[in-house]
């Protein structure tokens, strides 16, 4: 346990040094054996805290010790534990490039990046519900079997993986891509990987041992800039493509750019003026 707790402290560190949480926000848990879990506890900052702050829990979210309260998120991480049983640890805290696409529900788009496509594929959104509740915590169910990040509306993002360290790798991408997707936005549509390169990374995906729906779950390879299992759910949580089109449209704009007779003026203009002057 000591090591755990020493680990739990350092990605707690490392979420503050980032911005992802501010005060005390966020939380951080670890699977001890099938019956405890290792948490952090409430009202405390993730940048400052010892090891002998941390609080044992068990799967029904009784505290079984600690000098210190509890969470009252952990059951987010219960529900997350006992959906996949390959996961040892979960980091919930509040990115702010991530966090922005929660508040405004965007759907985060695919086959832009090729190490996002390797390591996070789709992301999904969470519908909001009230952190703290049960219906918080089933609100990640759709999704836990099928990712590693989700986005939880209004609130920030969720991760987990096999160690605290690969946990919060997952936010930490996620929010380096949320990043360059608001910085890009301004300069024009998102230019998208073209299918066939998309389905080399898939490709690369499986070779190196990564899940992907779009490899094996249902409909696997119709369409590789998202798929239906997660987009199904985009109506019940208010989520749609508002401020990054998704690649049909941008094709379909590009393939209908036209020139309006003001334009061809200037333009004869131009070459008019040009030849004059050799």
């Amino acid at each position: 346990m000591p090591n755990a707790a020493e680990d739990i402290c350092e990605i707690g560190r490392r979420l503050y040094s980032r911005g992802f949480t501010a005060a005390n926000d966020g939380n951080i848990s670890m699977r001890l054996d099938q019956e405890r879990i290792l948490c952090t506890p409430t009202m405390t900052s993730k940048g400052f805290m010892n090891p002998d702050d941390l609080c044992v829990v068990d799967m029904d979210g009784e505290q079984i010790s600690g000098h210190k309260r509890r969470s009252s998120e952990v059951k987010l991480h219960l529900e997350i534990y006992r959906q996949r049983e390959d996961v040892n640890s979960v980091v919930h805290c509040h990115p702010p490039h991530a966090t922005a696409f929660a508040v405004a529900r965007e759907a985060i788009p695919q086959c832009v990046l090729p190490e996002v496509e390797i390591f996070l594929g789709e992301v999904p959104i969470a519908k909001y519900e009230t952190p703290g509740s049960q219906a918080f915590s089933n609100s990640v169910v759709p999704y836990v079997k099928h990712c590693n990040v989700i986005v939880l509306a209004n609130h920030g993002t969720v991760s987990f993986g096999t160690t605290p360290e690969l946990a919060f790798w997952y936010t930490d991408i996620l929010d380096a891509y949320c990043k360059v997707l608001l910085l890009a936005q301004p300069l024009g549509p998102l230019q998208y990987i073209p299918d066939d390169k998309c389905k080399e990374l898939l490709t690369y995906k499986q070779e190196w041992g990564y899940s992907d729906l779009r490899i094996y779950g249902p409909d696997a390879g119709c369409n590789v800039c998202g798929h239906q299992s997660f987009r199904g759910h985009w109506k019940e949580a208010n989520v749609d493509r508002r401020a990054f089109a998704d690649r049909q449209e941008t094709a379909s704009a590009n393939s209908n750019v036209s020139l309006s007779s003001a334009d061809i003026e200037r333009i004869a203009e131009k070459v008019v003026a040009k030849l004059k002057t050799q």
